[in-house]
């Protein structure tokens, strides 16, 4: 059976609703629950034609510093010729509803539900929706980490269903991850991977490290522990976590417990104010 993902719809609630919400923000975290996903705050971007998004993470003081995370609303006949006007960014694309046609470095590609591309810097690649229906996608853009002599990681096109998801260690199924770029490849400085839980499955310690996470629930609930805060959390929800902020989970049920995972990884740490 193909994944089920949760897409934002827009809208506004209405007058009568209660205001109060779960949204979060802390210097440790920050939830933005499904419901501050609506029409009054949505952008638009320069040279993209009908297209909306919400953007989830941006470099910010106090908040994300090394990674974007937009959801992009694509209209039928909308896209762009010139998406990225940034040349030191890689992106990863994640297709939760509808379909789209990627090209990259002239090389076309049809992105459906679940359909992930990797884009590193400097890529040349367009985006279109050529359906007669609305497509939605997550695009993670960071500034890319070169360094010297090792080789800028080439573009790729996957869909989710074909990247098996390995179990970790003593979880006998109840935790998995799809890995779409080999942990070893230090060609890669992020990570944009699916984790997946069992209902009842855990993180069962603190995790608590130096990769700064982005985490968009495309599926199930589950009860997330963010620094001291234990957090209901939902398909639709999006959490940000700043390095070394404590994280465990138990999922909820009835069904799966999955999200879209972004971390920073093989860099050395930016060394600041040393002593000549």
């Amino acid at each position: 059976m193909s994944p089920r993902y949760y897409a934002p719809k827009g809208g506004l609630p209405g007058q009568t609703d209660l205001t109060t919400d779960r949204a979060v923000f802390t210097e440790a975290y920050a939830v933005l629950p499904r419901g501050t996903m609506r029409d009054i705050v949505t952008s638009a971007l320069p040279f993209w034609e009908g297209t909306r998004l919400w953007v989830l993470a941006r470099p910010l003081s106090g908040f994300s510093e090394t990674f974007s995370q937009y959801i992009v609303e694509v209209q039928p006949g909308g896209g762009s010729d010139k998406p990225e006007l940034d040349p030191g960014a890689e992106g990863v694309l994640f297709v939760v509803d509808g379909g789209l046609t990627l090209t990259v470095e002239g090389d076309k590609h049809q992105l459906d539900h679940g359909g992930y591309a990797f884009l590193p810097p400097g890529c040349a690649w367009t985006l279109h929706n050529q359906t007669t229906e609305t497509a939605t996608f997550h695009w993670i853009r960071k500034a890319y980490d070169r360094v010297d002599g090792i080789d800028v990681p080439e573009p790729f096109v996957t869909n989710e269903v074909d990247v098996e998801g390995g179990e970790m260690p003593g979880t006998d199924g109840a935790w998995t991850t799809q890995r779409f770029v080999d942990p070893s490849d230090v060609r890669h400085d992020m990570h944009v991977n699916i984790v997946n839980f069992e209902p009842g499955g855990a993180i069962p310690f603190p995790e608590t490290h130096v990769m700064e996470h982005g985490l968009y629930v495309l599926e199930g609930k589950a009860v997330y522990l963010l620094n001291k805060d234990w957090v209901e959390v939902q398909e639709g929800d999006f959490m940000w976590l700043r390095a070394f902020c404590p994280q465990a989970c138990y999922a909820g049920g009835p069904g799966r417990f999955r999200y879209l995972l972004y971390k920073d990884v093989n860099r050395h740490a930016k060394l600041r104010g040393q002593l000549g």
